[in-house]
């Protein structure tokens, strides 16, 4: 399912692509907004009849849709990372249903904390916050490869998961409140991870912690 998920947001940006070669930028930012989560558009139920589709729908098809090339890396590197592992804990179906779930539990936030933002969410980065907040709780102490920037410079270093997803989390948070707050939806990076933390235990049960953690042990 994990790879499943990433070619639907490589099919999906291909699609952005050939749009914005046939019909121009124009075209291309116009998807943001048919396909996108615009929260003053869905807390205004009178402004739904003038939308392509129902507000409602974006909250699944915004998770599909990326603002651009690097977007869409930096997304489905982490899902790739850390998204198999989850999945092995859960079962592929309800893996899929935990990711949805994530994404919609990430947009909720946002909407529900900035209501009368008019700017287009996009992304699947709420849904992977979710694996995230998964994956430090199954797997904690698990041993992942990371570029570190330590001042001048820059070591590919291992680091914990709880650390790494730890600094992960604390900088949402950070910025989420912060001047960087525009133009990125770290509200909706939180409440994902979160989602995914509360979520673990209905969906987690597909074979003993200790297995797995044995199993991750013997490949290392």
């Amino acid at each position: 399912m994990t790879w499943l998920l990433l070619g639907g947001n490589l099919l999906v940006f291909a699609y952005q692509m050939r749009i914005r070669m046939l019909g121009g930028d124009d075209a291309y930012v116009s998807l943001f907004f048919q396909l996108g989560v615009i929260p003053e558009s869905l807390t205004s139920p009178s402004a739904w009849a003038d939308m392509p589709l129902p507000a409602p729908l974006t909250l699944f098809t915004s998770m599909f849709v990326h603002g651009d090339l690097f977007h869409l890396g930096g997304n489905m590197l982490y899902l790739w990372v850390f998204g198999d592992n989850v999945e092995d804990m859960m079962g592929p179906f309800r893996f899929l249903a935990f990711y949805v779930l994530c994404g919609l539990g990430a947009a909720a936030t946002q909407v529900a904390l900035m209501p009368g933002s008019d700017v287009p969410m996009v992304g699947a980065s709420g849904a992977i916050a979710g694996v995230l907040g998964a994956y430090v709780i199954l797997f904690p102490g698990a041993q992942v490869l990371t570029l570190v920037f330590l001042l001048i410079f820059i070591r590919i270093m291992y680091l914990p998961a709880f650390v790494l997803l730890g600094i992960w989390f604390l900088i949402q948070v950070i910025s989420a409140g912060g001047a960087s707050a525009a133009g990125v939806a770290w509200w909706a990076h939180i409440g994902g991870f979160v989602v995914g933390v509360l979520l673990l235990r209905t969906f987690a049960v597909r074979r003993p912690m200790r297995v797995v953690q044995a199993r991750y042990r013997r490949m290392d």
